[in-house]
């Protein structure tokens, strides 16, 4: 398990490396997960210690939510000001969200049943 937090953390490193370093607009951590999901992909699965630190992790996913929580009640008045913009773009990433897995789902389904057919 300690070999899988080491992974998990080296991965945020190297993206907040990486991020720092070419000055992309996007969070390190995400940049690191991605890393994490090539060397996992490379690797052909995800190694025991590395699957136990996650599922410990977890299960305090919950307790994450508690900032987020702390940060609506602190801004409330500013988020109120822009209310429909949020909700307007919540609605719009939504669904695009859920277009874009419907049509990967059915690209892969689609492929799954042909080499099906195939064998």
């Amino acid at each position: 398990m300690l070999f899988g937090l080491l992974v998990l953390l080296l991965c945020q490193f190297f993206g907040e490396l990486i991020v720092r370093y070419l000055e992309w607009p996007f969070p390190g951590p995400v940049v690191g997960m991605v890393l994490l999901l090539v060397g996992l992909m490379i690797n052909g699965g995800v190694p025991t210690g590395v699957r136990q630190a996650s599922e410990g992790l977890l299960t305090y996913l919950a307790l994450l939510f508690v900032p987020a929580g702390v940060g609506l009640m602190v801004h409330y008045q500013l988020i109120a000001a822009d209310g429909i913009v949020i909700i307007t773009t919540l609605i719009v990433s939504t669904a695009v969200t859920l277009l874009v897995t419907g049509l990967v789902l059915n690209k892969l389904a689609a492929k799954h049943i042909d080499e099906a057919e195939h064998e």
